[in-house]
């Protein structure tokens, strides 16, 4: 069990939470997290950074591993709208999908095990860039992380259907392959009352967001899974100009490579489509691509066990989500898992009014310090 207090995690939270930054723009957040760590005992503790994230490694007392627990650290481009005392203080960004507790929470642990070394070593890592461009993998390829690389790798993710004091996950697939989307198309354009001398964008645009529909209908085997979603559509100056340019943004999602590969395959099929029926050029960007979160089955049983048999939370086994993350590419790497942490919210993560409880900050600190007491010892 750990003793520190959970409550000062909570203040540390609401402090977080009133300064999201973009990807790789974390700047007050890390040095936040880095005059927290000064005032920690610095005797089996070092410290470095890599761009604006941090690692820290607690040094066991007899180790013969390495153990590592991610943290995410920024925040989303969204205008909050929650009833806090404690908004952010950023304009138009916000914590919307829980990265101020992953990050409060990853302190609550190591500050435990700085307090109460275990025999093996800890790694914790507070990332940047999860929610874009995507810090994971060139972390991965870092000389910094490199030196401190875990044998084992874990990560939490906040889970607002879930009830506070519960754990959620499965062995295998728990998050699907991502990419992100944005397609350029580039006309003529004229005047609203001489068509037939312009190639309108905006009609192409609605023409292809409608075709790009067919993909998961038709393409996929139906017993696979997969989502294309059109989420932006972005076309002309004035009502009465036709447009020369319109751009669509949206998501890919698949449990497999093989339907991600078919997907994109699709959607540049029917852009050339479009290229041909409405005279015009296209681009597509794929922008940021996520592999698949694959949890050991080995690992991920050993610990589904442990909070069984130690009940320090409610055990849910849950279906595959078709959410991203790139904790994917630690886990590509490195055996492990995620764990979705229930939060008791009825608005969804990347909602303006998303308000996770603050109890589960308690009980995750809990969770983790209780396994990896267990595993660090084993």
């Amino acid at each position: 069990m750990t003793t520190v207090n959970a409550q000062s995690f909570v203040s540390i939270r609401r402090d977080l939470h009133r300064i999201p930054e973009p990807g790789f723009a974390e700047f007050k957040t890390q040095k936040y997290l880095l005059d927290y760590l000064a005032t920690l005992p610095q005797e089996r503790m070092e410290h470095k950074t890599w761009r604006t994230g941090i690692l820290v490694l607690v040094k066991g007392t007899n180790p013969t591993k390495r153990i590592g627990y991610r943290a995410d650290m920024d925040g989303l481009p969204i205008t909050e709208d929650t009833s806090y005392d404690f908004k952010s203080e950023h304009p138009g960004y916000m914590h919307a999908c829980g990265h101020d507790m992953h990050m409060a929470i990853g302190l609550g642990v190591l500050t435990h095990f700085v307090h109460h070394p275990v025999r093996d070593d800890l790694v914790f890592i507070f990332q940047p860039a999860e929610e874009g461009p995507g810090g994971a993998q060139p972390m991965l390829e870092s000389e910094e992380f490199a030196a401190w690389r875990p044998d084992c790798i874990f990560a939490l993710h906040i889970a607002p259907e879930h009830p506070v004091g519960s754990v959620a996950l499965k062995p295998g697939i728990l998050f699907a392959n991502t990419s992100e989307l944005f397609i350029d198309l580039h006309g003529k354009g004229g005047h609203a009352a001489f068509p037939h001398t312009a190639n309108d964008m905006v009609v192409a645009a609605a023409h292809l967001a409608t075709q790009l529909q067919s993909i998961v209908a038709r393409n996929i085997d139906p017993l696979d899974s997969a989502v294309v979603t059109v989420g932006k559509i972005e076309g002309g100056t004035k009502q009465n100009i036709i447009a020369e340019h319109a751009r669509l943004e949206g998501t890919i999602r698949t449990l497999s490579m093989e339907s991600m590969h078919k997907v994109k395959s699709r959607i540049e099929a029917l852009v050339h489509g479009i290229e041909a029926g409405f005279e015009c050029q296209g681009a597509i960007d794929y922008g940021a691509n996520y592999c698949q979160v694959y949890n050991n089955e080995d690992i991920t049983r050993d610990f589904m066990n442990w909070v069984r048999e130690s009940g320090t939370a409610e055990l849910i086994e849950c279906p595959t989500a078709m959410t991203g993350e790139d904790f994917g590419y630690f886990l590509e790497q490195i055996p492990g898992f995620l764990f979705w942490l229930g939060v008791s919210t009825p608005y969804g993560l990347h909602h303006a009014r998303i308000e996770p409880s603050e109890d589960a900050i308690e009980v995750a600190i809990r969770v983790l310090s209780g396994y990896l007491t267990k595993t660090a010892s084993a």
